[in-house]
């Protein structure tokens, strides 16, 4: 199921309501010459030869929605599988690039999961 969801637009619009819980210490908008400058970097990293990733020894955790737009959810799945000690969550559903956001309970439990083995 896409993003667009009823479920999906629910745990969007709910994330971005925690977002006003943190009234102190909140990051500064990004500035226009960094946006562009992030966009240009993603571009130039998406069209690289693949990097070895057999080389990384320790394990990570890759997460992601099910339809991410901006980072492929097809990526997720081919970087867990490179790295040698990958652990994929299973993609969340009725999610893009904002998953762990919007399921950030299950993604909490997981990641502190991953975290104390």
């Amino acid at each position: 199921m896409p993003p667009r969801s009823a479920d999906g637009q629910r745990a969007g619009r709910a994330f971005l309501e925690r977002l006003k819980e943190r009234t102190r210490n909140r990051d500064k908008d990004i500035s226009l010459p960094s946006f562009r400058a992030q966009l240009k970097a993603i571009k130039r990293w998406g069209r690289q030869t693949p990097s070895d990733l057999s080389v990384i020894r320790r394990p990570v955790l890759v997460a992601n929605g099910e339809d991410d737009r901006m980072v492929p959810s097809q990526n997720s799945l081919d970087l867990a599988a490179r790295l040698p000690q990958g652990q994929l969550v299973p993609l969340y559903p009725d999610a893009g690039h904002g998953g762990i956001f919007q399921y950030h309970k299950e993604f909490v439990t997981r990641a502190l999961e991953f975290l104390e083995s």
